[in-house]
């Protein structure tokens, strides 16, 4: 189980008191069990219940919920419904953002993210508008899970190290939680080093400064997937199966479950199929039994590929079409792609290649218009498979080479991952040096100071040293304004090139956008469907291409520092599409540009700026244009 957060200063001299035998038959079958095995919960329990609705009782179910979130996700679900209400009645500002935040993370646990966010974001405006650092810090690091769950990883860090900033401050163990979990994003983003980095800072921390086993366990976890990803399975497995035992002792069955579909891989990846079975099922039962949505759908198709292995088929397609049922019921778009490739290949060993092929086709389509390069590259090689079985050597042999040009695409990817990874490091080596020399040239000023001091003092010459010091100031200012005019120039250097860009990636959209209709037009005219259409979606991948985007970013960031963080402290409910369009109109680009830019339609872009104005409650005779470059 998670840590016991139980405030016992606010029960003293109250959890004693007599309760009348009413109040006692309010007790449900749960707290009369827990009377006969936990004395502190019991008493929780009694204070819960009690008639008077106030924040005594708001407290006590507040400690409840957290007794009870990972042992018994249902129950704990009831205690934040209970906090959200009576919070409202009494009109207690702090209950409501807790009870929202309460609910918000049962809602995460369940695989629910629009719900989980809704609620999140909710306690997050509470927290900040009653300037409540760590509870705001607290939310922040929650609201970042969700992105993370959807795959949106740099907003996830971008949120976690924001909550960050805020824990280094007042709360080292929070501090030490999100590193840990910054370092979790990065293994998905395949920046081993860097995660690594992350989560042996925030083991430190742990051991250093507190002696929590179940936040010592989320580490080891996270080192053994690192080993995962790095085909280290042996490693792997031992750091896994010590954070399972951990989980177990702790009775944390979320965590149990997760970490039993995480061994079953690993198992699985050794080939030892009958070990990972068990493991799978034991992660399924503990997600049924607690309604841990993602976890069953999970367990569902890690139990398909091993039946499949074990060539038991039916087993393997009921197992992996329920799991497939599941992931799109949560739209986890990954796990639907891998399912259905899975699902294909399953089809393909029994030797049925038009069943296969329909679900490689859905595979297909939804996976190049979402981005998912991986699952494109192993949905290709089946297809291909299946058009070569059925006599189909044409579309075959397109198949192969759409494959083999993807795999390039992908270990070029790989390729730039491991640069990004590296320029980050440099850069984070870069800051950390610049403090590092801040600090001591701090220390050198301070020692000079003091000789300083020591000087006046002795030989009484306080006029030589006011002449020294004035000469020593107009030399720093001398120095200042020298640094003044590299920093200006910089940054007009910095805005020609955030321009140069804007501008090129424009053209480079609308170009795209003429090439693609010219190619419409010849497919339609010469009748070669084939070879126009494979052009058609490189141009389509080359418009939802988010790369040219990120570069773009990077150089708006270094012209308007702060800006995205300005607009989303003033107005938290614009959406990353909305950030792009403010981000463009603060460069004061045309209408047409900005569509080019962001490959819509100049009716889309009225739209979208009428929406804008609504979200920033701007009227008609405000200045859209005026508010954003005021920002």
């Amino acid at each position: 189980m998670k840590p016991k957060i139980v405030f016992w200063f606010l029960f003293i001299g109250i959890i004693s008191a007599p309760l009348c035998a009413q109040q006692n038959k309010k007790l449900d079958s749960t707290f009369r069990y827990y009377r006969s095995t936990d004395k502190k919960v019991d008493s929780l329990a009694r204070i819960a219940f009690k008639k008077e609705d106030d924040t005594l009782k708001i407290h006590a179910l507040g400690v409840l919920y957290n007794n009870f979130r990972f042992s018994q996700p249902l129950l704990s679900k009831r205690f934040a419904k209970q906090t959200l209400e009576i919070s409202k009645k009494i009109d207690f500002k702090e209950g409501l953002g807790w009870g929202n935040y309460f609910l918000g993370a049962f809602f995460i646990s369940s695989a629910r993210l629009d719900s989980a966010r809704f609620y999140y974001e909710k306690a997050l405006q509470i927290h900040q508008a009653l300037n409540n650092k760590k509870n705001t810090a607290i939310v922040l690091s929650s609201l970042g899970n969700t992105y993370e769950l959807e795959g949106n990883y740099d907003m996830a860090i971008e949120i976690m190290e924001e909550s960050n900033l805020i824990f280094k401050e007042i709360n080292l163990y929070n501090y030490a939680i999100t590193l840990g979990n910054i370092g979790n994003i990065y293994i998905k983003k395949g920046h081993y080093r860097l995660a690594l980095e992350k989560s042996l800072d925030a083991l430190k921390i742990l051991d250093t400064v507190y002696n929590k086993p179940w936040r010592k366990a989320d580490v080891q976890r996270q080192v053994g997937n690192i080993e995962f990803f790095q085909s280290n399975y042996d490693n792997s497995i031992r750091y896994f199966s010590e954070a399972l035992k951990i989980y177990e002792e702790q009775n944390d069955k979320l965590y149990i479950a997760n970490i039993s579909n995480d061994i079953g891989n690993t198992l699985y990846q050794k080939n030892e199929y009958e070990r990972a079975l068990d493991y799978f099922e034991k992660s399924l039962n503990l997600a049924r039994e607690n309604e841990f949505s993602n976890i069953e759908g999970n367990a569902l198709s890690n139990l398909g590929k091993v039946h499949a292995k074990k060539e038991d088929f039916k087993k393997a397609l009921d197992h992996l079409k329920a799991g497939l049922s599941i992931h799109k019921k949560n739209n986890f778009v990954a796990n639907i792609l891998e399912t259905q490739n899975e699902i294909a290949s399953t089809y393909l060993d029994m030797g049925r290649p038009f069943d296969a092929l329909l679900f490689l086709n859905q595979t297909l389509r939804y996976s190049d218009s979402v981005g998912f390069i991986n699952e494109s590259i192993n949905a290709l090689k089946y297809r291909a498979i299946v058009f070569e079985q059925t006599g189909r050597l044409i579309e075959s042999i397109a198949d192969i080479k759409q494959y083999q040009a993807l795999n390039d695409t992908l270990f070029k990817t790989t390729k730039s991952k491991q640069i990004e990874e590296l320029r980050t490091i440099y850069e984070t080596e870069k800051k950390e040096q610049q403090i590092a020399l801040q600090e001591k040239e701090i220390t050198v000023l301070e020692q000079e100071v003091s000789i300083s001091n020591l000087q006046r003092l002795l030989m009484g010459i306080g006029l030589l040293l006011s002449v020294i010091g004035f000469y020593a100031l107009r030399q720093k200012m001398k120095r200042n304004k020298l640094e003044h005019e590299k920093v200006d120039a910089e940054l007009a250097f910095k805005k020609k090139e955030l321009t140069t860009h804007a501008l090129n990636l424009a053209r480079k959209n609308e170009t795209l956008e003429n090439l693609k209709a010219k190619a419409q037009e010849l497919k339609e005219k010469e009748g070669a469907a084939s070879g126009y259409s494979q052009l058609i979606r490189t141009i389509n991948f080359d418009l939802q291409d988010d790369n040219n985007w990120e570069n773009f970013a990077r150089y708006f960031e270094d012209v308007h520092k702060d800006f995205n963080s300005n607009v989303k402290s003033k107005y938290p409910e614009v959406t990353s599409n909305e950030l792009r369009l403010l981000a463009l109109l603060k460069m004061n680009l045309s209408s047409k540009e900005i569509a080019n830019i962001l490959n819509i339609s100049p009716e889309g872009i009225k739209k979208a700026r009428y929406r804008l104005r609504k979200k920033l409650h701007i009227t008609t005779e405000d200045s859209l244009q005026d508010l954003v470059l005021s920002l």
